[in-house]
């Protein structure tokens, strides 16, 4: 079977052409400006490719509840020209194939189920920290779903005691992304995060707040592991004072091996996919 995949990011669509086993036979990237500029260069992309079935990946809020009448349809998202585009309408009706939306991260949590750091688990969390923050759940083989996708990002957190910063984001400020996503490490300090990587005192206040949110997400989901991404997770020192912080908030109260000090490390890691686990993962979506 041919199979088309869609990584609909923010900056760039990733647009590839693979198989039920996951290969990627020929991929393009495309910047992501207008749909009306975007969409055509995806379409042409796919013309004459002989492809049976799409999946996606998409930035959002994009509507993932089949169930409704609005389904693949981008919502309140940063980007205005996208608010209200109908996603998957636009390509079932241009490419005529079925197609299958999910958000990005939870397409990426998809992908390290099936070929990255979690083929060795049942559930998992995917959570990437960058320019905003945003996470998604594998449980029972599937994305977690449900109204539509969970806004992980914006779970509000405790004020490290350090910390005078009122907050990023536009709809809560002092939400978990208002307060460690790279905007917020950026106005807060005054500089981009790769510029502070030598300050411990930044990194201190980041992986408290992580922390804080991988810990409602193990006492809510109770995932067999956790998968951090995203360009604020490229400092790696992040990892093991975010997994300090998560043994010493948890106190011993979930009885796990993997949560121990021996097996943290194991726990919480990067991912094991990297260029191409967008992509793969849309192409897991529409296998699946």
């Amino acid at each position: 079977m041919i199979i088309g995949a869609i990584e609909a990011g923010g900056t760039k669509f990733v647009c590839a052409v693979g198989d039920e086993q996951g290969n990627i036979f020929e991929k393009l990237v495309i910047p992501t400006e207008s749909p009306e500029i975007t969409m055509p260069k995806v379409y042409d992309f796919f013309q004459e490719k002989n492809i049976e079935r799409m999946g996606v990946g998409s930035f959002g809020p994009i509507d993932i509840n089949e169930k409704g009448g609005t389904y693949g349809q981008i919502q309140r998202t940063p980007k205005i020209d996208w608010i209200d585009f109908p996603l998957a309408g636009d390509i079932e009706k241009n490419l005529q194939v079925p197609v299958v939306v999910d958000t990005d991260v939870n397409v990426a949590a998809l992908s390290e189920s099936r070929w990255g750091n979690a083929v060795d688990v049942d559930t998992c969390l995917y959570i990437t920290v960058g320019t905003g923050i945003g996470a998604g759940a594998i449980v029972n083989g599937g994305t977690l779903t449900g109204l539509s996708h969970p806004e992980m990002g914006h779970i509000a957190v405790r004020r490290h005691k350090k910390d005078t910063f009122a907050g990023a984001c536009p709809y809560h400020k002092d939400c978990l992304e208002g307060m460690a996503a790279g905007p917020a490490i950026e106005e807060r300090w005054g500089k981009a995060g790769i510029e502070l990587a030598e300050d411990p005192l930044v990194w201190e206040v980041e992986a408290y707040y992580l922390a804080q949110a991988l810990v409602n997400y193990i006492y809510i989901l109770s995932p067999e592991r956790i998968i951090m991404g995203g360009g604020v997770m490229q400092q790696e020192q992040l990892f093991d004072m975010i997994r300090e912080n998560v043994l010493e908030m948890l106190n011993g109260y979930v009885s796990s091996p993997r949560l121990t000090e021996e097996n943290i490390n194991e726990y919480i890691v990067p991912p094991g996919l990297t260029n191409e686990a967008g992509v793969k993962g849309a192409l897991g979506l529409a296998i699946r």
